[in-house]
């Protein structure tokens, strides 16, 4: 899996992986105004906290990878030694036991954000819905990024089709990965993995499209409860 700023060479290459960023960018500043603080999860290279900070966002930022990590800092540099943007890193046991409870502390973050896709690398989602939940204000919002299990691009895999019967089982399967599995979950699943920590409140396709096959991604809304 690429990481760093191979990472960033990889995932600013396509035009229709820009526009997704854009895309959900925009939602994410449209839930946290100016002023207010958000936690970005499995924040990669910090592309999108560096954004949010540009615009007058307090972003704190978590990310596994050591080598994003690395790409983090340096491209957020200035706004780390601003005070601007605080970075957590270390492994996700830590911080689903140690970090969450220092962001808790805070009492501050009204949005958590999770774009392209950490939240289809967890094992455990309820798990991670749980822990969100007590790190949020009340009213407080998540919005996530989630691999489309019904992808058109993804159809010419065998993975894919392999998978139907347990997709259409269980509402999820998922693809072995170094060092991650990935999984592919259902909208419903997924609803129901944030139950009743959050409550699902939207669906848009990372595209525009009103065609949901068309978007390898798809964003999810959820409100805390």
């Amino acid at each position: 899996m690429a990481a760093g700023e191979e990472y960033v060479a990889a995932i600013t290459a396509l035009e229709s992986d820009r526009g997704a960023r854009r895309a959900f960018q925009d939602l994410a500043l449209e839930l946290a105004p100016p002023g207010t603080a958000l936690f970005d999860f499995g924040a990669g290279p910090g592309i999108d906290a560096k954004h949010y900070a540009a615009r007058g966002r307090k972003v704190l930022a978590y990310d596994v990878d050591s080598r994003m990590c690395a790409a983090f800092v340096r491209h957020c540099r200035d706004e780390i030694a601003a005070g601007q943007i605080e970075l957590h890193q270390g492994g996700y046991r830590e911080f689903l036991e140690v970090t969450s409870r220092k962001l808790r502390q805070l009492n501050e973050i009204t949005l958590v954000t999770a774009n392209f896709a950490p939240l289809s690398l967890i094992d455990d989602p309820a798990e991670l819905f749980a822990v969100l939940r007590a790190l949020t204000v009340p009213n407080a919002k998540f919005l996530a990024s989630v691999l489309n299990p019904v992808f058109s691009g993804d159809l010419k895999y065998r993975w894919w089709w392999r998978n139907r019967f347990s997709y259409w089982r269980d509402g999820e399967f998922k693809v072995k990965g170094e060092p991650f599995s990935i999984f592919r979950r259902s909208i419903r699943r997924l609803a129901t993995l944030a139950a009743p920590h959050f409550a699902l409140q939207s669906v848009t396709p990372s595209s525009g499209s009103r065609l949901p096959m068309s978007s390898r991604y798809i964003f999810l809304l959820f409100a805390r409860m």
